[in-house]
């Protein structure tokens, strides 16, 4: 979401126990530079509400947020989601074992990926989680000051938008996630997970490549284009963007990346005269 306004709780809800609940796709809520403790600490509770605990923080404001008095005060019966946050100093670091990636923001960016509403997004999304085709899935929260970073969206398949009052659309940090987080539970089935058990499972042969995969063969691409002039690295324009654009729209297995990034190591030998 664009830039959130912290704001006080306005109603207090009984928690549900993570343990009832077994997502079925792997799903990470990432908070990127949090600055507001208590938002910190609403974000916990809002999770664990909806039955989700794996989370990760990069580089918060206050190195110390998961112990601070706000955090623990608006945790409010979250306190065990709260401690299992992750503090990381990069975004790639949070994002290992994800191969699909939803941004928040309310407006669109250039290169950037296609916006969409969460509900009928997740719920075309959901059938994918439940067959266990469409790898890890994390939705990306930017800083309450400035929102997310035109560099973090480029990365994601889609940019979710909540409707909102023309007049008036920014959303508490906190407030956000819990929105999110419901319309995943209820993409994903909501809490009755009786049909979900019996229903058999396929495990995929080949899992889509996590997201710090393709940066690092996007990394591998950049150097081999240097290579043979086809990129400027004075001049990159959008190429990279692009690029990037291209890799999500075609989902590649881990096992294709390693494929393409050995054609970016013969393309460099090639061009430097090395025989392989």
């Amino acid at each position: 979401m664009p830039p959130n306004r912290d704001c006080e709780e306005q109603s207090a809800s009984p928690s549900v126990s993570t343990a009832a609940v077994r997502p079925v796709a792997p799903t990470r809520f990432v908070l990127i530079e949090p600055s507001h403790a208590g938002n910190v600490g609403a974000v916990a509770r809002a999770l664990k509400v909806m039955g989700f605990d794996d989370w990760a923080l990069v580089r918060p404001r206050w190195p110390d947020v998961l112990q601070r008095p706000e955090a623990l005060e608006r945790a409010s019966g979250a306190v065990d989601v709260l401690q299992r946050a992750r503090i990381v100093d990069s975004l790639e670091e949070a994002l290992h074992g994800i191969s699909h990636l939803c941004a928040t923001a309310m407006t669109a960016r250039d290169f950037g990926p296609p916006t969409a509403a969460p509900r009928p997004y997740l719920e075309a999304l959901a059938p994918r989680a439940h067959e266990g085709t469409s790898g890890g899935v994390a939705f990306l929260f930017g800083s309450e000051r400035y929102g997310m970073a035109n560099e973090d969206v480029w990365r994601c398949h889609v940019c979710l938008r909540i409707p909102t009052a023309p007049a008036y659309g920014s959303l508490n940090l906190a407030a956000a996630v819990q929105l999110i987080a419901y319309e995943w539970r209820l993409a994903l089935g909501g809490f009755d997970t009786a049909a979900d058990d019996a229903a058999p499972k396929r495990a995929p042969r080949d899992p889509p490549a996590d997201a710090p995969a393709l940066s690092g063969l996007l990394a591998h691409w950049r150097e081999a284009l240097q290579t043979i002039g086809f990129l400027d690295p004075a001049a990159p324009k959008k190429l990279i963007p692009r690029l990037r654009r291209l890799l999500l729209r075609a989902q590649p297995t881990a096992s294709e990346v390693h494929i393409l990034r050995g054609v970016a190591r013969a393309v460099i030998d090639a061009a430097q005269g090395r025989k392989r």
